[in-house]
C-alpha cells in the first residue's frame, strides 16, 4: 500500500543575486522550494492550498495539481550528484510516496490519500529549474535520461489530505 511520506508547499519565491557572473546564480522566480506541512491540507482540483507555481503556462493546472516523487529515488541522487543535502522536496514536489517507481506507475491509476482522491495524468518533464535550484547545468536532461522524473495527479475528489 502506496503511503504519502511528506506534504510539501510552496510559493513562488525570488532567487538569485542581481549581477552574478554565473548563469545559474542570476534572478530566477519559483516554487520549487517546497516546505513539509504536517497539518491536513485541502485539495482541489487545481492544487493544494497554500501552494503556488510561477509559470503558470507550464506548470499546475487540473492536469498538474499534484507533483509526486518515491523516496526510492533520493539515495541515487543524493550520490550522483554528491550531496548530502538531496532529499524530500529536492525536485519540487508535492509528495513523497512510500513506493511506485515511474517503472510502475501508469497513467489512470488512481490513490486515495486522505480526503481526496487522485489519478495519475502525466509523467513530469522537467524544465530548467531543478538544474538552477542545484547549480548542476545538466540536470534536468539527466533526470529525464534516468527516468527519475515523478509524475502528476489530477483530482478526482477533493479533499483534505
Amino acid at each position: 500500500m502506496t503511503r504519502l511520506l511528506s506534504l510539501r508547499v510552496g510559493m513562488p519565491r525570488e532567487l538569485g543575486v542581481a549581477g552574478a557572473a554565473s548563469p545559474l546564480e542570476r534572478p530566477w522566480t519559483s516554487a520549487i522550494f517546497k516546505e513539509p506541512v504536517t497539518e491536513p491540507v485541502w485539495l482541489s482540483r487545481m492544487g493544494l492550498a497554500g501552494d503556488g507555481q510561477a509559470d503558470r503556462k507550464v506548470h499546475g493546472g487540473p492536469e498538474k495539481a499534484v507533483l509526486a516523487y518515491p523516496i526510492t529515488h533520493y539515495d541515487f541522487w543524493r550520490e550522483r550528484l554528491a550531496r548530502d543535502d538531496v532529499g524530500a522536496g529536492a525536485f519540487g514536489e508535492n509528495w513523497v510516496l512510500s513506493q511506485g517507481t515511474e517503472a510502475d506507475v501508469c497513467i489512470g491509476d488512481v490513490l486515495r490519500v486522505g480526503g481526496a482522491c487522485v489519478q495519475v495524468s502525466q509523467p513530469r518533464q522537467p524544465c530548467w529549474k531543478p538544474a538552477r535550484r542545484w547549480g548542476q547545468r545538466d540536470l534536468s536532461l539527466l533526470i529525464q535520461q534516468t527516468g527519475r522524473t515523478g509524475w502528476y495527479y489530477r483530482v478526482l475528489e477533493e479533499g483534505p489530505v
